[in-house]
């Protein structure tokens, strides 16, 4: 029997949101903007700020300026040093800035180029756009490896937190026109293995932990970089991630997936945490074990179906609609 998951508290955000953190542990982060009247804006970035809630409570604990605006791609997560760390446009170019964590206060900035995804960790950076996968020092916000080969878009990066030396890529080989999935090392942006060789026809997204990676495989490839494969069957894969280089990636198994959207693009997502994959449609988690595929329940989270980007940690289920933020709790 579905049953509706805990809400554990929720706020609305004094503005826009468009993007979330949410680490193992420390606060809730919220990124967003105060949209202009009539939405008109000279700039291509509109001004940004940044909000800290207590994880347990909800309490705010402070919302300020922040470097990063709204605009082309976003990253943000907890640095070493008791510091956050935000990626993303700026008026003058993408930039990557650190404030700290107890109070918002900037604590420094530097230019970066541009990008569509980044994740941030500790210690390394990486952030993506079709041509190029950029490594970038998180303490001295400077790039120190970029990864580029002919012939190949790339799109999704992850990073498995047991195998930590790794990053892993979905790409397309621009000549077969399918998509695999290679591995990077982090900290010298070093080509390690192919994980699965480009026979895929589409590859919507990619989650990561604990060994294993889960794509989500669409059956049609895409008329043209970043469209839709459009109507079509889509499944979830689990693969082993082995850590010696050169074995490749393992298939573990295969679940179909079924989306009634009626849109090209699924209205399916997937994350991992501790083990376990979370899937979500509409308004709809399922949650399955990782290692076997194996539903373990399945749970609606009011807010869900209206998402503007979703992420779970240790058990944590953050939401954020349009201008309001939830934590919910999920099976751990």
């Amino acid at each position: 029997m579905t049953r509706t998951a805990r809400r554990r508290w929720s706020r609305e955000f004094q503005g826009e949101i468009d993007g979330i953190a949410l680490g193992g542990s420390g606060p809730v982060l919220v990124h967003g903007y105060d949209p202009p009247v009539g939405g008109k804006w000279i700039d291509n970035v509109i001004p940004g700020k940044l909000a800290a809630y207590e994880r347990g409570s909800g309490e705010e604990q402070w919302v300020s300026p922040c470097e990063v605006g709204y605009g082309r791609g976003f990253g943000c997560g907890l640095g070493p040093e008791e510091d956050i760390v935000v990626l993303g446009p700026s008026i003058r170019g993408h930039r990557i800035a650190r404030m700290r964590l107890a109070t918002g206060e900037l604590l420094g900035a530097c230019e970066i180029r541009p990008f569509d995804q980044a994740l941030v960790f500790p210690d390394m950076c990486v952030s993506v756009t079709p041509d190029r996968i950029s490594g970038i020092m998180t303490s001295a916000m400077l790039e120190v490896w970029s990864f580029t080969r002919e012939g190949e878009r790339y799109h999704v990066i992850g990073r498995d937190r047991v195998d930590g030396e790794h990053l892993i890529v979905t790409y397309t080989n621009q000549e077969r026109k399918r998509q695999g999935v290679l591995r990077l090392d982090i900290e010298s942006g070093d080509f390690v293995d192919t994980l699965i060789p480009p026979d895929v026809a589409n590859i919507h997204e990619m989650a990561a932990d604990d060994g294993i990676f889960v794509l989500l495989v669409g059956d049609r490839p895409p008329s043209r970089f970043h469209a839709s494969a459009g109507p079509g069957k889509l499944r979830l894969e689990g693969w082993r991630a082995d850590v010696s280089p050169g074995s490749g990636g393992h298939p573990l198994w295969r679940q179909e997936v079924n989306d009634d959207s009626p849109d090209e693009f699924p209205d399916v997502s997937i994350k991992m945490d501790s083990g376990k994959l979370y899937v979500t449609s509409g308004a709809l988690l399922e949650v399955r074990d990782g290692l076997s595929g194996r539903l373990l329940g399945e749970m609606t989270l009011p807010g869900l179906d209206e998402r503007i980007a979703w992420t779970i940690s240790e058990g944590a289920g953050l939401i954020a609609e349009e201008t309001r933020v939830s934590i919910f709790e999920l099976p751990a």
